[in-house]
């Protein structure tokens, strides 16, 4: 397989035509030569900018990158969906180093919203059908959350599940690539060719829970009403009970991250402060850089140590529980220019480190995707694809975004 260039995006194919010039999801597409047969023949690939692809430069979503040279080969996870047929369309857009400051980037449901999360470009690309599926990172909550905003389906393996080589990091105690996709059967087909042959437990004694992160922020009525008839769902296909009782700490969790986040991008680019090219950084990436700058090692530390309690605590709570239903976020997508939407209760999730999966479940008043999202224990990934593929089935109709006009 050669790479021989990457061109613009505008005016290839019906598609990018009628969608990408309005919601800016890629930053460039890609050719080959050789295509290779294999299960994922016929689908289509987007790849987020802070994961290399052989020919085509991984610029990061920053302006410190701009002039970065081709990666050298495929970050494992490329070469693995690259080798099992899936075709390459190019590099989709992504928040500085994975970060929050928001990108140019449009949801397809509504041009005037966020599509969410770093991940933006591959939730947009996979909601407005520019590619069948497109790879995501997650450190907080930024591949779950663009596909809630965005109406398809994302998967976030057990940390660790797969390979992070040639991908640029943010913070390595949390970094996890996944997956946005248009169904789970996709999600699932491109898991696999990632990770290699999974095995899964026999489910017909299974035990779910349905339960919300605490707090103050409550969710909006449409999301509730999801959850409510998600929860209903689930409960016709297995056992639920009531959930356990644990002690969860939102905020001391999104704390904790928070500093480990920032101490650990601190260490992977704090090279990027020096008085050259300070000035090139985004404001939110350039202030978690220096935050995490003055932060002492046994800060850091004590941080880690925080939240490998809190998640040893939870799942010894839920050891009876094989399923937790779950909502990702509130409400459906802000408006651009008020961040990249709330991950507050994704932190958590992402702490606790088991695989998650939203799940598109209709729409708000407002036209706006709502989801639902199930959690599973850490190496629980085939299981819970295994339980998203039963309760895809009694998802409401959720129709596609349509193209603007012109």
């Amino acid at each position: 397989m050669t790479v021989h260039n990457a061109y613009p995006v505008e005016g290839d194919g019906v598609a990018f035509e009628q969608w990408e010039p309005h919601i800016r999801s890629f930053v460039c597409r890609t050719l080959h030569d050789d295509p290779v047969s294999g299960p994922l023949t016929g689908l289509t690939l987007g790849v987020k900018d802070i994961i290399d692809v052989a020919g085509v430069p991984t610029r990061n979503g920053s302006a410190t990158c701009q002039d970065a040279p081709p990666a050298a080969q495929d970050a494992a996870v490329v070469a693995a969906l690259r080798a099992s047929g899936a075709r390459i369309v190019g590099k989709t857009v992504t928040t500085e180093f994975a970060l929050t400051d928001p990108t140019e980037c449009r949801n397809p449901y509504d041009l005037t919203r966020t599509p969410g999360g770093s991940s933006s470009g591959s939730g947009a690309a996979v909601a407005a059908g520019l590619v069948d599926m497109a790879l995501g990172t997650q450190t907080a909550g930024s591949l779950c959350r663009p596909a809630a905003y965005c109406g398809v389906v994302g998967l976030k393996p057990t940390y660790g599940a797969l390979p992070m080589a040639g991908i640029t990091p943010l913070a390595r105690s949390f970094d996890t690539v996944g997956v946005i996709a248009r169904s789970v059967a996709v999600a699932r087909s491109g898991f696999l060719a990632m990770a290699g042959e999974q095995t899964t437990a026999d489910g017909p004694d299974l035990v779910a829970t349905c339960m919300l992160m605490p707090g103050d922020v409550r969710p909006e009525p449409e999301m509730e009403a999801a959850f409510g008839a998600a929860s209903a769902a689930l409960s016709d296909m297995m056992r639920v009970v009531n959930a356990p009782s644990v002690s969860v700490d939102p905020k001391a969790i999104v704390d904790a991250h928070r500093t480990v986040m920032h101490g650990e991008a601190a260490e992977a680019h704090g090279h990027l402060l020096s008085a050259a090219i300070v000035e090139l950084l985004r404001p939110r990436f350039r202030a978690a850089l220096e935050a995490g700058a003055k932060l002492e090692a046994d800060q850091i530390d004590a941080a880690r140590r925080e939240l490998a309690r809190a998640a040893k605590v939870f799942w010894q709570a839920m050891d009876a529980v094989d399923i937790i239903l779950t909502l990702p976020v509130p409400e459906g997508a802000p408006r651009l220019g008020d961040g990249t939407g709330f991950q507050d209760w994704l932190t958590p999730w992402t702490v606790f480190g088991g695989p998650l999966i939203s799940l598109p479940w209709g729409l708000d008043r407002l036209g706006r995707p709502c989801a639902v999202m199930l959690a599973g224990k850490p190496g629980a990934d085939m299981l819970l694809l295994d339980v998203a593929a039963q309760l895809e089935r009694f998802q409401p109709e959720l129709p596609p975004p349509n193209p603007p006009a012109g």
